[in-house]
């Protein structure tokens, strides 16, 4: 940042300068929401904001009518769990935190596949106290980022806890950094700023603004030492969730932020630079509609999929029963092993392992270690679906 662009405050906030003459750097400090003057809707963004608002509609209510809601709610928390993670920089795949979760993972791998699953753990226990009644607090923000941090990378950077010392992205030090947050003393404050943004004051903005400004502004704090962007991605949800936009956590935006990561990145960088908050929330509208489109298709996708593989497995004949049994193990397990299925529907082993066969006729199941022992099958079609825009998949 030139000293010519650090030298003045914006619409969002205003540049100041630390450190020391030999090398002083700056730090932004944001101004609280919501902006002033307030975000002007021109006709193209006022568009894109009903287009969002109706996909998002849509999205919301494609889960009153899925055979079995919480199977995709499974399926896609998981997903975004191993996105939101990939952006900070774990090479764990959607079949990693499969296999993790059945106690298979390649020890190589665990402290990133532990980061992926601390997504989950932490996003279902975000939902959970929103549904009892809880608000969405700093105190619920804290719980969460101790869940995200727990025995994983991070671990000894104050979980639960608004960092106490300076951060910075990019460089070695605050001097050579891309952005320097502000000052640890500031963090509380405008933290206490946000969260009253979020209970609507001083004044209610509507929810998908209020949910694209938020993100934004909890990224520009940087309360924590570590954890601030996949915290900052489950505020979104979590949002949604608190203003009832959402029945069920389905809209996650970590796809589309990968794939668009260097205008996500400028975007952010002009709200804090020129006071641009009308880029970003084009940006952000941008997303929810495309992402709300690409998730209610998703979903088609997978019921459509079941469907025609259970009436392929109903021309089995004799061994039909039990393979439709296992079909139904798949869909909230897409990675198995034959132990595990024969105990979980109490069947014998010879009885799993015939369906698994005939599964495997069918093409529907692949066998993927290679080994005669301890033996490991995915449901190819299912993963296929679930794993575009992640890493590989066996």
């Amino acid at each position: 940042m030139t000293s010519k662009m650090a030298s003045h405050s914006t619409r969002a906030g205003q540049w100041v300068k630390q450190g020391t003459s030999d090398e002083p750097y700056f730090t932004f400090m944001p101004h609280p929401l919501p902006p002033k003057p307030p975000v002007q809707y021109s006709p193209k963004l006022y568009d894109l904001l009903e287009r969002a608002n109706r996909a998002l509609g849509r999205l919301d209510g494609i889960s009153a009518f899925l055979p079995d809601p919480d199977l995709f709610i499974y399926s896609y928390v998981r997903k975004e769990a191993v996105l939101s993670s990939q952006i900070e920089g774990t090479q764990s795949s959607l079949s990693d935190l499969l296999l993790f979760e059945m106690e298979e993972t390649p020890g190589a791998l665990k402290t990133d596949v532990k980061e992926v699953s601390n997504y989950v753990r932490a996003m279902q226990h975000g939902l959970k106290r929103l549904n009892d009644g809880f608000p969405l607090s700093l105190r619920l923000i804290k719980e969460i980022h101790k869940i995200l941090l727990q025995d994983a990378r991070g671990s000894d950077k104050e979980p639960g806890e608004f960092r106490r010392s300076p951060n910075w992205i990019g460089g070695t030090r605050p001097g050579n950094a891309l952005y320097v947050p502000p000052p640890p003393q500031d963090v509380l404050s405008m933290m206490g700023d946000l969260e009253n943004f979020l209970h609507g004051k001083p004044e209610k903005v509507p929810t998908l603004l209020k949910a694209g400004l938020a993100h934004a502004q909890f990224e520009s704090i940087h309360p924590f030492l570590d954890g601030n962007g996949r915290l900052g991605r489950l505020l979104i949800t979590f949002i949604l969730c608190a203003e009832k936009a959402l029945a069920e956590p389905l809209l996650y935006l970590s796809l589309y932020f990968k794939t668009h990561r260097k205008v996500y990145y400028e975007t952010l960088q002009r709200i804090r630079t020129e006071g641009d908050w009308e880029d970003w929330v084009e940006f952000f509208l941008s997303g929810v509609e495309a992402v709300s489109n690409e998730a209610e298709s998703t979903a088609k996708k997978l019921f459509t999929m079941f469907e025609q593989h259970r009436l392929k497995i109903q021309k089995l004949g004799k061994g039909a029963s039990t393979a439709l049994r296992v079909h139904e193990f798949l869909k909230k397990h897409a990675i198995v092993s034959l132990p595990v299925v024969s105990k979980e529907l109490e069947l014998s082993f010879p009885a799993v392992n015939k369906a698994v066969g005939n599964l495997q006729t069918l093409g529907l199941v692949k066998e993927f270690t290679g080994k005669r022992r301890h033996r490991l099958f995915s449901y190819v079609g299912y993963l296929n679906i679930l794993t575009e825009g992640t890493e590989s998949k066996p």
